[in-house]
Parts: C-alpha cells; structure tokens; sequence
C-alpha cells in the first residue's frame, strides 16, 4: 500500500481551494491536512502541519508566492513545493524554481496533470506543464524574454509590485526591505530591461504576460 501524500493547499479564493481539496481528496493516496489563504498564514501553517507537499498559488495578498517559498525553503531546506498558477510566462516558472520551487503548473492544464505533478515532486523530481515545458525549451522568446529571466527573484518581485503601482514604501514592507534597497532595484531593473521610464516598464510588462491589462483597468477603476 502506498504511503499517502499529506499535501497543504495555499490559494487566497477559498472556492478555488475548496476545489482543489475535492479533487485530490477523490485520490487514494492523497490527503489535504491543511490551508492557508496568504502568504504569512502558509509559512505558519507549513511550521505546524509539516505537509509533504506545498501546493500554492504565487499570487498572493501581502506577502507573495514567491517569497514564501524563499522563507518556508529557509526554515527547511527539504521543503517540496509545487506552484499552480493562472501565469503562463515561462519567466514564471523559472524564479519560481529560483526561490525553490519544484513543479509549476498552470491552471489551465488537466485535472491529471496536477495529480501527476504532485506525485514527481512527491519524490523530489522537478515538473512542468506541457505548456510551460513548451515555452521554455523555445529558443525564440526573443531579446525581451532573455532580459526577463537575468532579473533576480527579489528584482522580478519588485517588477510585479511596481507595475502594481504599489509604491516603493509599500514595496519595502512587504518584502522586509529597505525604501532605499527598493529604489536601487527600481533602477536596476528599468536598466536590465532597456526601459527609461515606469510608463515603458508597464507596457512592457503587459507585453510580455507579468500582468493583465484587464486587472490593471479594474484596479484603477477601483482606486
């Protein structure tokens, strides 16, 4: 008899995770023991339950996807995480497995593919969605995807949030660093990308799929 995967879900849409639970649950050999709906909540959950495998979101309130995976591979170095994203740029995936992260796979792949993925990072195998696999084996992303993937996984944070219109001392806090360290990146990364200003850093963010121009309207209508 196989041993049963204790799995912990992290997503911030409590229908969205009460999915996920009904469809690994209907596996025998699968078991969610615990949630969180952020990012602090699943370090603190994942210190407590000590699940065999992460399954989470990287868009995250407050605290992101990203840098929770960072500070739980921190606490212990053996932690299996697997991403399940709505993203379907490669550059996702890669800082994903930057931070730590064994598997991405995105939410518009089959039902099977996740069971699947859950099951090689549950033996410490790395994973990806065909779509996923697909664009990164690619050799013509072209010149700004190549640009994309120098950022670091703080610098592709900040990229995130500044497109966000986050501002840099919103930015600071939710990282844990300094408005100044924030700054500098701000530089470094308009730089790297070849952009001059913060309206060319966003359209170039849309371009490439960091963010939805749909989002970005509501957000502003919001706001």
């Amino acid at each position: 008899m196989n041993k049963c995967i204790r799995i912990m879900l992290v997503d911030d849409h409590a229908i969205v995770r009460e999915g996920y639970r009904s469809l690994l649950q209907k596996q025998a050999d699968l078991e969610v023991i615990a949630e969180a709906c952020d990012g602090n909540e699943a370090y603190i959950r994942y210190k407590q339950h000590r699940p065999d495998i992460v399954v989470m979101d990287i868009s995250l309130p407050g605290q992101s996807g990203l840098k929770t995976i960072e500070r739980i591979k921190q606490f212990d170095a053996q932690a299996r995480i697997l991403v399940f994203s709505m993203h379907q740029n490669p550059s996702f995936a890669l800082q994903a497995t930057r931070a730590g992260a064994l598997g991405y796979v995105t939410k518009s792949s089959d039902p099977e593919d996740l069971i699947r993925a859950i099951s090689q990072v549950a033996q410490n195998k790395h994973t990806l969605s065909a779509d996923i696999a697909q664009a990164l084996a690619m050799e013509k992303l072209g010149q700004e995807q190549s640009a994309l993937d120098e950022l670091t996984v703080r610098e592709f944070e900040i990229l995130r949030l500044l497109v966000d219109a986050k501002s840099n001392q919103d930015i600071a806090e939710l990282l844990n660093i300094s408005p100044k360290t924030v700054s500098n990146s701000h530089y470094i990364i308009k730089k790297k990308l070849g952009v001059s200003s913060d309206i060319e850093l966003t359209r170039l963010a849309i371009k490439m799929n960091l963010v939805n121009l749909l989002e970005l309207v509501d957000e502003a209508g919001e706001n």
